[in-house]
Protein backbone atom coordinates (compact mmCIF):
# COMPACT_ATOMS: atom_id res chain seq x y z
CA UNK A 1 0.00 0.00 0.00
CA UNK A 2 1.09 3.67 -0.41
CA UNK A 3 0.90 6.05 2.01
CA UNK A 4 0.67 9.67 2.18
CA UNK A 5 2.13 12.29 4.59
CA UNK A 6 1.32 15.74 3.82
CA UNK A 7 2.99 18.13 5.39
CA UNK A 8 5.11 16.98 7.64
CA UNK A 9 4.87 18.90 10.21
CA UNK A 10 7.48 20.26 13.28
CA UNK A 11 9.86 21.48 10.28
CA UNK A 12 10.69 24.77 8.09
CA UNK A 13 8.31 24.55 4.98
CA UNK A 14 6.28 22.08 3.41
CA UNK A 15 7.19 18.36 2.73
CA UNK A 16 5.21 15.95 1.33
CA UNK A 17 6.54 12.49 1.97
CA UNK A 18 4.89 9.21 -0.44
CA UNK A 19 5.97 5.90 0.69
CA UNK A 20 5.66 2.21 0.08
CA UNK A 21 4.71 -0.32 2.82
CA UNK A 22 4.35 -4.08 2.76
CA UNK A 23 4.48 -6.18 5.24
CA UNK A 24 5.12 -3.64 8.16
CA UNK A 25 7.94 -2.11 5.89
CA UNK A 26 8.65 1.04 4.20
CA UNK A 27 10.02 -0.70 0.46
CA UNK A 28 10.17 2.49 -1.36
CA UNK A 29 10.16 6.51 -0.96
CA UNK A 30 9.54 9.64 -2.35
CA UNK A 31 10.73 13.41 -1.22
CA UNK A 32 8.62 16.12 -2.85
CA UNK A 33 9.01 19.59 -2.16
CA UNK A 34 5.59 21.16 -3.13
CA UNK A 35 7.03 24.81 -3.10
CA UNK A 36 9.14 26.73 -5.73
CA UNK A 37 12.40 27.71 -4.62
CA UNK A 38 13.42 30.96 -6.53
CA UNK A 39 15.52 33.41 -4.52
CA UNK A 40 18.47 32.84 -7.09
CA UNK A 41 15.43 34.77 -9.75
CA UNK A 42 14.74 37.41 -7.35
CA UNK A 43 18.52 38.66 -7.02
CA UNK A 44 19.40 39.23 -10.69
CA UNK A 45 20.68 42.58 -11.16
CA UNK A 46 20.99 43.54 -7.64
CA UNK A 47 24.18 44.35 -5.84
CA UNK A 48 25.99 41.99 -4.27
CA UNK A 49 26.76 43.46 -1.34
CA UNK A 50 22.62 43.28 -0.66
CA UNK A 51 22.90 39.90 -1.31
CA UNK A 52 23.17 38.52 2.28
CA UNK A 53 20.40 40.63 2.88
CA UNK A 54 17.87 38.94 1.12
CA UNK A 55 19.19 35.36 1.34
CA UNK A 56 19.26 35.40 5.10
CA UNK A 57 15.87 35.75 4.97
CA UNK A 58 15.34 32.31 2.66
CA UNK A 59 14.39 30.88 5.99
CA UNK A 60 13.65 32.39 9.39
CA UNK A 61 14.91 29.73 11.85
CA UNK A 62 18.51 29.00 10.19
CA UNK A 63 19.01 33.48 10.70
CA UNK A 64 22.49 33.72 10.22
CA UNK A 65 23.85 30.97 7.58
CA UNK A 66 23.04 32.17 4.38
CA UNK A 67 24.04 36.06 5.16
CA UNK A 68 27.24 34.11 6.06
CA UNK A 69 27.73 32.06 3.39
CA UNK A 70 26.68 35.62 0.97
CA UNK A 71 29.45 37.28 2.10
CA UNK A 72 31.77 34.72 1.98
CA UNK A 73 31.17 34.28 -2.02
CA UNK A 74 31.44 38.31 -2.71
CA UNK A 75 34.20 38.25 -0.94
CA UNK A 76 35.81 35.71 -2.32
CA UNK A 77 34.51 37.15 -6.15
CA UNK A 78 35.84 40.21 -5.49
CA UNK A 79 39.26 38.83 -3.46
CA UNK A 80 38.34 40.18 -0.05
CA UNK A 81 40.12 39.54 3.25
CA UNK A 82 38.14 40.31 6.80
CA UNK A 83 39.93 41.43 10.07
CA UNK A 84 40.10 38.86 13.04
CA UNK A 85 37.94 40.65 15.32
CA UNK A 86 35.01 39.62 12.20
CA UNK A 87 35.74 36.12 12.07
CA UNK A 88 35.32 35.77 15.73
CA UNK A 89 32.23 37.99 15.63
CA UNK A 90 30.93 35.55 12.69
CA UNK A 91 32.18 32.49 14.70
CA UNK A 92 30.40 33.24 17.59
CA UNK A 93 27.32 34.17 15.97
CA UNK A 94 27.39 31.12 13.70
CA UNK A 95 27.62 28.72 16.65
CA UNK A 96 25.30 30.00 18.65
CA UNK A 97 22.76 29.47 16.12
CA UNK A 98 24.09 25.93 16.07
CA UNK A 99 23.50 25.44 19.82
CA UNK A 100 20.09 27.12 19.89
CA UNK A 101 19.08 25.34 16.52
CA UNK A 102 19.89 21.94 17.66
CA UNK A 103 18.26 21.88 21.24
CA UNK A 104 15.20 23.48 20.00
CA UNK A 105 15.09 20.66 17.28
CA UNK A 106 15.19 17.71 20.12
CA UNK A 107 12.46 18.84 22.72
CA UNK A 108 10.24 20.84 20.10
CA UNK A 109 10.23 19.40 16.64
CA UNK A 110 11.92 15.83 17.02
CA UNK A 111 10.94 15.30 20.73
CA UNK A 112 7.06 14.55 20.24
CA UNK A 113 8.15 11.52 17.87
CA UNK A 114 9.81 10.10 21.00
CA UNK A 115 7.70 11.59 24.30
CA UNK A 116 4.56 10.74 25.32
CA UNK A 117 2.79 13.35 26.56
CA UNK A 118 -0.48 11.22 27.98
CA UNK A 119 2.43 8.66 29.32
CA UNK A 120 3.65 11.41 31.06
CA UNK A 121 0.66 12.09 33.18
CA UNK A 122 0.68 8.95 34.82
CA UNK A 123 4.66 9.14 36.10
CA UNK A 124 5.68 9.04 39.95
CA UNK A 125 7.06 12.23 40.48
CA UNK A 126 9.69 10.73 42.55
CA UNK A 127 11.04 7.92 40.29
CA UNK A 128 11.24 10.70 37.65
CA UNK A 129 13.57 12.85 40.15
CA UNK A 130 15.92 9.62 40.60
CA UNK A 131 15.87 9.40 36.94
CA UNK A 132 17.21 12.57 36.49
CA UNK A 133 19.59 12.06 39.72
CA UNK A 134 21.27 9.75 38.19
CA UNK A 135 21.34 11.17 34.17
CA UNK A 136 22.97 14.65 35.81
CA UNK A 137 23.58 17.11 38.30
CA UNK A 138 20.81 19.02 36.76
CA UNK A 139 19.72 21.39 39.55
CA UNK A 140 15.89 20.77 38.86
CA UNK A 141 15.32 17.31 40.28
CA UNK A 142 13.24 17.11 42.96
CA UNK A 143 9.91 15.28 43.42
CA UNK A 144 8.14 18.50 43.92
CA UNK A 145 9.82 19.91 41.03
CA UNK A 146 8.29 17.21 38.60
CA UNK A 147 5.42 17.27 40.95
CA UNK A 148 4.30 20.60 39.42
CA UNK A 149 5.27 19.64 36.01
CA UNK A 150 3.08 16.92 35.68
CA UNK A 151 0.70 19.12 37.14
CA UNK A 152 1.20 21.89 34.85
CA UNK A 153 0.77 19.37 32.16
CA UNK A 154 -2.36 17.83 33.45
CA UNK A 155 -3.84 21.31 33.18
CA UNK A 156 -3.08 21.70 29.85
CA UNK A 157 -4.67 18.17 28.76
CA UNK A 158 -7.55 19.30 31.07
CA UNK A 159 -7.98 22.67 28.84
CA UNK A 160 -8.88 20.94 26.20
CA UNK A 161 -7.20 23.23 23.87
CA UNK A 162 -4.05 20.95 22.85
CA UNK A 163 -2.91 23.13 19.97
CA UNK A 164 0.24 21.97 18.56
CA UNK A 165 -0.26 18.32 20.84
CA UNK A 166 -3.78 18.17 19.07
CA UNK A 167 -3.04 15.41 16.66
CA UNK A 168 -0.32 13.54 17.61
CA UNK A 169 0.35 9.83 17.61
CA UNK A 170 -0.10 9.47 21.85
CA UNK A 171 -0.17 5.91 22.68
CA UNK A 172 1.25 4.88 19.59
CA UNK A 173 2.92 1.03 20.32
CA UNK A 174 6.12 2.58 19.39
CA UNK A 175 6.58 5.27 21.80
CA UNK A 176 8.45 2.84 24.72
CA UNK A 177 9.55 5.09 27.10
CA UNK A 178 8.42 4.78 31.13
CA UNK A 179 6.33 7.58 32.47
CA UNK A 180 9.41 8.85 34.21
CA UNK A 181 11.23 9.13 31.23
CA UNK A 182 8.49 11.14 29.72
CA UNK A 183 8.06 13.47 32.44
CA UNK A 184 11.50 14.32 32.67
CA UNK A 185 11.94 15.11 28.70
CA UNK A 186 8.73 16.86 28.97
CA UNK A 187 10.06 18.68 31.84
CA UNK A 188 13.14 19.68 29.61
CA UNK A 189 10.71 20.59 27.40
CA UNK A 190 8.98 23.48 29.08
CA UNK A 191 12.65 24.24 30.01
CA UNK A 192 14.03 24.80 27.01
CA UNK A 193 11.29 27.26 25.86
CA UNK A 194 12.56 29.61 28.49
CA UNK A 195 16.45 28.95 27.84
CA UNK A 196 16.25 29.81 24.14
CA UNK A 197 14.77 33.01 25.14
CA UNK A 198 17.52 34.03 27.27
CA UNK A 199 20.00 32.36 24.42
CA UNK A 200 19.11 34.31 21.61
CA UNK A 201 20.26 37.64 23.60
CA UNK A 202 23.22 36.72 22.65
CA UNK A 203 22.36 37.77 18.63
CA UNK A 204 20.44 40.39 19.69
CA UNK A 205 23.97 41.95 20.60
CA UNK A 206 26.50 40.84 18.03
CA UNK A 207 24.12 41.16 15.32
CA UNK A 208 21.09 43.98 16.48
CA UNK A 209 18.26 41.82 16.34
CA UNK A 210 17.01 38.46 16.24
CA UNK A 211 16.30 36.56 13.50
CA UNK A 212 17.79 38.20 11.00
CA UNK A 213 20.71 39.72 12.53
CA UNK A 214 21.91 42.78 10.72
CA UNK A 215 25.59 43.80 11.28
CA UNK A 216 27.00 41.46 7.87
CA UNK A 217 28.55 43.25 5.35
CA UNK A 218 30.54 42.03 2.86
CA UNK A 219 34.44 42.61 4.35
CA UNK A 220 33.71 42.23 7.79
CA UNK A 221 30.85 43.12 10.36
CA UNK A 222 29.15 46.29 11.15
CA UNK A 223 29.24 45.54 15.22
CA UNK A 224 31.49 47.98 16.44
CA UNK A 225 34.14 47.72 19.08
CA UNK A 226 35.02 50.17 21.90
CA UNK A 227 36.30 48.80 25.11
CA UNK A 228 34.33 51.76 26.76
CA UNK A 229 32.19 53.00 24.18
CA UNK A 230 28.18 53.41 25.26
CA UNK A 231 27.05 52.69 21.30
CA UNK A 232 29.84 49.55 21.00
CA UNK A 233 30.09 46.17 21.68
CA UNK A 234 32.04 47.10 25.13
CA UNK A 235 33.49 45.36 28.22
CA UNK A 236 30.05 45.19 29.66
CA UNK A 237 28.87 43.50 26.95
CA UNK A 238 31.75 40.87 26.48
CA UNK A 239 31.02 40.48 29.88
CA UNK A 240 27.30 39.70 29.65
CA UNK A 241 28.37 37.37 26.67
CA UNK A 242 30.32 35.54 28.97
CA UNK A 243 27.32 35.15 31.75
CA UNK A 244 25.22 33.68 28.83
CA UNK A 245 27.68 31.31 27.42
CA UNK A 246 28.08 29.79 30.64
CA UNK A 247 24.54 29.29 30.74
CA UNK A 248 24.23 27.88 27.56
CA UNK A 249 27.10 25.51 28.17
CA UNK A 250 25.45 24.62 31.70
CA UNK A 251 22.11 23.35 30.03
CA UNK A 252 23.82 21.68 26.77
CA UNK A 253 25.98 19.81 29.22
CA UNK A 254 23.49 18.78 32.13
CA UNK A 255 20.30 18.73 30.20
CA UNK A 256 20.55 17.86 26.07
CA UNK A 257 23.13 16.05 26.18
CA UNK A 258 22.24 13.45 28.69
CA UNK A 259 18.55 13.24 27.25
CA UNK A 260 19.45 12.63 24.23
CA UNK A 261 21.59 9.83 25.28
CA UNK A 262 19.04 8.61 27.13
CA UNK A 263 16.72 8.25 24.34
CA UNK A 264 19.43 6.42 22.47
CA UNK A 265 20.00 4.05 25.16
CA UNK A 266 16.14 3.70 25.30
CA UNK A 267 15.59 3.33 21.88
CA UNK A 268 18.47 1.48 20.41
CA UNK A 269 16.92 -0.40 18.09
CA UNK A 270 17.01 2.88 16.19
CA UNK A 271 20.75 2.78 15.60
CA UNK A 272 20.31 0.12 12.89
CA UNK A 273 16.93 2.01 11.39
CA UNK A 274 17.06 4.92 9.25
CA UNK A 275 20.12 3.82 7.29
CA UNK A 276 21.30 6.49 4.51
CA UNK A 277 23.18 6.07 1.55
CA UNK A 278 26.00 6.02 3.43
CA UNK A 279 28.46 8.62 2.09
CA UNK A 280 28.65 11.81 3.86
CA UNK A 281 30.48 15.35 3.06
CA UNK A 282 31.09 18.51 4.93
CA UNK A 283 32.37 21.52 3.98
CA UNK A 284 34.00 22.36 7.22
CA UNK A 285 33.93 25.49 8.98
CA UNK A 286 34.59 27.48 12.16
CA UNK A 287 38.21 29.08 10.63
CA UNK A 288 40.55 29.72 13.37
CA UNK A 289 43.15 32.67 13.38
CA UNK A 290 45.46 30.61 11.55
CA UNK A 291 42.83 30.00 8.76
CA UNK A 292 42.22 26.21 9.80
CA UNK A 293 38.66 25.51 10.55
CA UNK A 294 37.83 23.74 13.64
CA UNK A 295 35.57 21.31 11.43
CA UNK A 296 37.06 19.60 8.73
CA UNK A 297 36.22 19.32 5.40
CA UNK A 298 35.84 16.61 3.75
CA UNK A 299 34.27 13.18 2.26
CA UNK A 300 33.48 9.58 3.43
CA UNK A 301 31.84 6.78 1.39
CA UNK A 302 30.80 3.58 2.09
CA UNK A 303 29.85 4.02 5.90
CA UNK A 304 33.36 4.18 6.77
CA UNK A 305 35.38 5.84 9.46
CA UNK A 306 38.55 5.56 8.31
CA UNK A 307 39.14 6.93 4.48
CA UNK A 308 38.55 10.41 4.17
CA UNK A 309 38.96 12.46 0.60
CA UNK A 310 39.51 15.96 0.30
CA UNK A 311 36.72 17.85 -0.53
CA UNK A 312 36.70 19.54 -4.25
CA UNK A 313 33.50 22.15 -4.55
CA UNK A 314 34.25 21.44 -8.62
CA UNK A 315 32.51 18.02 -8.45
CA UNK A 316 29.38 19.24 -7.23
CA UNK A 317 26.93 19.11 -9.44
CA UNK A 318 23.02 19.49 -9.26
CA UNK A 319 20.25 17.10 -11.08
CA UNK A 320 16.73 18.11 -12.29
CA UNK A 321 15.77 15.24 -14.31
CA UNK A 322 13.24 14.26 -11.82
CA UNK A 323 12.28 18.33 -10.71
CA UNK A 324 10.06 20.68 -12.13
CA UNK A 325 12.66 22.88 -13.99
CA UNK A 326 13.41 23.23 -17.89
CA UNK A 327 15.43 20.04 -18.38
CA UNK A 328 19.31 19.60 -19.00
CA UNK A 329 22.68 18.21 -18.14
CA UNK A 330 23.92 17.99 -14.24
CA UNK A 331 25.26 21.38 -13.81
CA UNK A 332 28.13 23.23 -11.22
CA UNK A 333 26.13 25.63 -9.67
CA UNK A 334 28.20 28.11 -10.30
CA UNK A 335 26.54 27.82 -14.05
CA UNK A 336 23.11 26.44 -12.83
CA UNK A 337 20.35 27.52 -14.38
CA UNK A 338 16.77 27.87 -12.12
CA UNK A 339 13.82 28.03 -14.96
CA UNK A 340 10.84 26.64 -13.14
CA UNK A 341 8.93 24.06 -15.72
CA UNK A 342 5.66 22.95 -13.58
CA UNK A 343 4.31 19.32 -15.05
CA UNK A 344 3.25 18.00 -11.58
CA UNK A 345 -0.89 17.59 -10.61
CA UNK A 346 -2.94 20.75 -9.70
CA UNK A 347 -2.78 21.35 -6.01
CA UNK A 348 -4.37 19.96 -3.78
CA UNK A 349 -3.88 16.40 -5.42
CA UNK A 350 -3.89 13.11 -4.04
CA UNK A 351 -0.92 11.39 -5.09
CA UNK A 352 2.05 12.60 -7.48
CA UNK A 353 3.51 10.51 -10.34
CA UNK A 354 6.77 9.66 -8.61
CA UNK A 355 7.17 7.80 -11.92
CA UNK A 356 8.31 11.45 -13.61
CA UNK A 357 8.92 14.83 -12.24
CA UNK A 358 7.35 14.97 -8.30
CA UNK A 359 9.91 18.02 -6.92
CA UNK A 360 10.58 21.91 -6.72
CA UNK A 361 13.70 20.14 -5.34
CA UNK A 362 17.04 19.57 -7.46
CA UNK A 363 19.28 16.82 -6.73
CA UNK A 364 22.63 18.02 -5.89
CA UNK A 365 25.26 15.29 -6.50
CA UNK A 366 29.14 14.84 -5.43
CA UNK A 367 30.65 13.14 -8.73
CA UNK A 368 27.32 11.47 -9.19
CA UNK A 369 27.24 10.11 -5.70
CA UNK A 370 24.55 10.77 -3.23
CA UNK A 371 26.03 12.88 -0.37
CA UNK A 372 23.99 13.03 3.35
CA UNK A 373 25.23 16.39 4.95
CA UNK A 374 24.45 17.49 8.68
CA UNK A 375 25.68 17.36 12.08
CA UNK A 376 26.19 13.45 11.43
CA UNK A 377 28.60 13.98 8.70
CA UNK A 378 30.98 16.95 10.32
CA UNK A 379 31.22 14.36 13.29
CA UNK A 380 32.11 11.82 10.92
CA UNK A 381 34.47 13.42 9.17
CA UNK A 382 36.03 15.33 12.08
CA UNK A 383 36.58 11.91 13.89
CA UNK A 384 38.23 10.29 10.33
CA UNK A 385 40.31 13.45 10.27
CA UNK A 386 41.42 12.74 14.14
CA UNK A 387 40.08 15.98 15.80
CA UNK A 388 41.19 14.79 19.17
CA UNK A 389 37.85 16.82 20.88
CA UNK A 390 35.44 15.26 18.23
CA UNK A 391 37.22 11.79 19.09
CA UNK A 392 36.43 11.71 22.77
CA UNK A 393 33.02 13.25 22.33
CA UNK A 394 31.95 10.07 19.23
CA UNK A 395 33.95 7.55 21.08
CA UNK A 396 32.52 8.50 24.92
CA UNK A 397 28.92 8.37 23.18
CA UNK A 398 29.65 4.81 21.79
CA UNK A 399 30.71 3.83 25.06
CA UNK A 400 27.22 5.47 26.89
CA UNK A 401 24.80 3.71 23.70
CA UNK A 402 26.50 0.35 23.84
CA UNK A 403 26.77 0.64 20.00
CA UNK A 404 29.50 0.13 17.36
CA UNK A 405 30.80 2.74 15.10
CA UNK A 406 28.42 1.47 12.65
CA UNK A 407 25.32 2.61 14.62
CA UNK A 408 26.53 6.39 14.16
CA UNK A 409 24.97 6.04 10.58
CA UNK A 410 20.85 5.51 11.32
CA UNK A 411 18.13 7.88 13.08
CA UNK A 412 19.39 7.72 17.01
CA UNK A 413 22.96 8.07 15.52
CA UNK A 414 21.92 11.48 13.93
CA UNK A 415 20.67 12.55 16.88
CA UNK A 416 23.54 11.81 18.66
CA UNK A 417 26.03 13.03 16.55
CA UNK A 418 23.89 16.29 17.05
CA UNK A 419 24.21 16.84 20.49
CA UNK A 420 27.95 16.04 20.54
CA UNK A 421 28.27 18.31 18.10
CA UNK A 422 26.53 21.12 20.06
CA UNK A 423 28.66 20.07 23.23
CA UNK A 424 31.80 20.97 20.89
CA UNK A 425 30.58 24.58 19.81
CA UNK A 426 29.37 25.30 23.62
CA UNK A 427 32.91 24.58 24.93
CA UNK A 428 34.08 27.47 22.03
CA UNK A 429 32.48 30.01 22.89
CA UNK A 430 34.53 31.07 25.72
CA UNK A 431 37.33 30.78 23.76
CA UNK A 432 36.35 33.34 20.92
CA UNK A 433 35.19 35.77 23.60
CA UNK A 434 38.78 35.24 24.79
CA UNK A 435 40.18 36.15 21.78
CA UNK A 436 37.52 39.00 21.20
CA UNK A 437 38.72 40.68 24.13
CA UNK A 438 42.15 40.28 23.65
CA UNK A 439 41.94 42.21 20.73
CA UNK A 440 39.78 44.79 22.28
CA UNK A 441 42.25 45.25 25.25
CA UNK A 442 44.94 45.22 22.63
CA UNK A 443 43.68 48.28 20.78
CA UNK A 444 42.73 46.06 17.75
CA UNK A 445 39.19 47.35 17.17
CA UNK A 446 39.20 46.72 13.07
CA UNK A 447 35.90 44.79 11.71
CA UNK A 448 35.76 45.70 8.38
CA UNK A 449 38.01 45.77 5.11
CA UNK A 450 36.78 48.64 3.00
CA UNK A 451 39.39 48.42 0.57
CA UNK A 452 37.53 46.87 -2.05
CA UNK A 453 33.83 48.30 -0.86
CA UNK A 454 33.45 50.45 -4.11
CA UNK A 455 32.38 48.91 -7.26
CA UNK A 456 35.15 50.94 -8.84
CA UNK A 457 37.64 48.51 -7.88
CA UNK A 458 35.91 45.72 -8.72
CA UNK A 459 36.67 43.76 -12.23
CA UNK A 460 34.36 44.13 -14.70
CA UNK A 461 33.61 40.34 -13.97
CA UNK A 462 33.80 38.16 -11.01
CA UNK A 463 32.85 34.55 -10.17
CA UNK A 464 33.32 33.53 -6.47
CA UNK A 465 31.71 30.91 -3.81
CA UNK A 466 30.87 30.71 -0.14
CA UNK A 467 30.94 27.65 1.72
CA UNK A 468 29.70 27.35 5.45
CA UNK A 469 28.12 24.85 7.18
CA UNK A 470 24.72 25.25 8.55
CA UNK A 471 23.13 23.77 11.41
CA UNK A 472 21.27 21.27 8.86
CA UNK A 473 24.43 20.93 7.22
CA UNK A 474 26.63 21.57 3.70
CA UNK A 475 25.56 25.31 2.51
CA UNK A 476 27.31 26.84 -0.60
CA UNK A 477 26.51 30.15 -2.17
CA UNK A 478 28.07 30.49 -5.89
CA UNK A 479 27.78 33.95 -7.32
CA UNK A 480 28.46 35.79 -10.38
CA UNK A 481 29.25 39.25 -10.84
CA UNK A 482 29.23 41.49 -13.91
CA UNK A 483 29.39 45.51 -14.06
CA UNK A 484 28.94 45.77 -10.78
CA UNK A 485 25.64 43.66 -10.68
CA UNK A 486 24.48 40.00 -9.84
CA UNK A 487 24.32 38.11 -13.36
CA UNK A 488 23.80 34.90 -11.29
CA UNK A 489 23.24 33.64 -8.09
CA UNK A 490 22.58 29.47 -7.39
CA UNK A 491 22.29 28.40 -3.71
CA UNK A 492 22.47 24.75 -2.43
CA UNK A 493 21.42 24.36 0.90
CA UNK A 494 21.60 20.92 2.78
CA UNK A 495 17.79 20.05 2.89
CA UNK A 496 18.05 19.84 -1.21
CA UNK A 497 21.57 17.47 -0.16
CA UNK A 498 19.00 15.43 1.87
CA UNK A 499 15.89 15.93 0.53
CA UNK A 500 16.07 15.44 -3.12
CA UNK A 501 14.24 13.46 -5.43
CA UNK A 502 15.82 10.99 -8.06
CA UNK A 503 18.35 11.38 -10.38
CA UNK A 504 18.38 11.03 -13.87
CA UNK A 505 20.22 7.76 -12.89
CA UNK A 506 17.43 6.76 -10.45
CA UNK A 507 19.29 7.16 -7.27
CA UNK A 508 17.32 7.69 -4.32
CA UNK A 509 17.97 10.91 -2.35
CA UNK A 510 19.20 10.68 1.45
CA UNK A 511 16.10 10.88 2.71
CA UNK A 512 14.11 8.34 0.41
CA UNK A 513 17.40 6.02 0.84
CA UNK A 514 16.71 6.08 4.70
CA UNK A 515 13.04 5.24 4.79
CA UNK A 516 13.27 2.27 3.28
CA UNK A 517 13.40 -0.76 5.72
CA UNK A 518 11.85 1.32 8.39
CA UNK A 519 9.12 -0.20 10.40
CA UNK A 520 5.78 0.89 10.33
CA UNK A 521 3.51 -0.54 12.72
CA UNK A 522 0.54 1.57 11.72
CA UNK A 523 0.02 2.80 8.14
CA UNK A 524 -2.38 5.27 9.41
CA UNK A 525 -0.01 6.74 12.02
CA UNK A 526 3.37 6.70 10.28
CA UNK A 527 5.40 7.90 13.58
CA UNK A 528 8.20 5.84 12.31
CA UNK A 529 8.14 7.72 9.07
CA UNK A 530 8.39 11.01 10.74
CA UNK A 531 11.30 9.91 13.29
CA UNK A 532 13.57 9.32 10.00
CA UNK A 533 12.52 12.18 8.26
CA UNK A 534 12.69 14.35 11.74
CA UNK A 535 16.34 12.88 12.53
CA UNK A 536 17.55 15.14 9.65
CA UNK A 537 15.83 18.57 10.94
CA UNK A 538 14.33 19.18 7.32
CA UNK A 539 14.37 22.77 6.41
CA UNK A 540 12.15 23.29 3.33
CA UNK A 541 12.05 27.19 3.53
CA UNK A 542 15.01 27.06 2.16
CA UNK A 543 15.45 24.60 0.02
CA UNK A 544 11.86 25.73 -1.72
CA UNK A 545 9.56 29.39 -1.56
CA UNK A 546 6.43 29.62 -3.81
CA UNK A 547 5.27 29.87 -7.26
CA UNK A 548 1.80 30.63 -9.17
CA UNK A 549 0.46 27.91 -10.39
CA UNK A 550 -1.60 29.40 -13.14
CA UNK A 551 0.98 32.09 -14.30
CA UNK A 552 4.28 30.38 -13.45
CA UNK A 553 5.34 33.71 -12.17
CA UNK A 554 7.30 33.50 -8.74
CA UNK A 555 6.55 35.98 -5.84
CA UNK A 556 7.90 38.96 -5.89
CA UNK A 557 9.82 39.37 -2.37
CA UNK A 558 10.11 42.56 -0.06
CA UNK A 559 12.43 42.39 2.69
CA UNK A 560 11.85 44.37 5.56
CA UNK A 561 14.99 45.27 7.38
Amino acid sequence: MKIVVDPITRIEGHLRIEAEISSGRVTDAWSSSPMFRGIETVLAGRDPRDAWVFTQRICGVCTTVSALASVRAVENALGITIPDNARIIRNLMEATQYVHDHVVHLYHLHGPDWIDLTSALTADPAAASRLQRSLSGWTNNSPEYFATVKAKLQAFVDSGQLGLFANAYWGHPAYTLSPESNLVLMAHYLEALDWQREFVKIHAILGGKNPHPQTYLVGGMATALDPAGANALNDTSVAMLRVLAKQIRTFVEQVYVPDLLHLGREYRPWTSVGRGPGNLLCYGDFPGRDGRPLMPSGVLRGRSLNRLEALDQRRITEDVTRSWYAQGDPLHPSVGVTEPVYTGPTPPYDALDTAARYSWSKAPRYGNAVMEVGPLARMAVAYAARVPRARQLVDGALRSLRIPASGLFSTVGRMVTRALETQWLAEQLGGWLDELAGNMAAGDLAVTDNAKWLPASWPATATGFGLTEAPRGALGHWVSIENGTISRYQIVIPSTWNGSPRDGAGRRGAWEHALVGTPVADASRPLEVLRVVHSFDPCMACAVHVVDAESGASTEITVVP
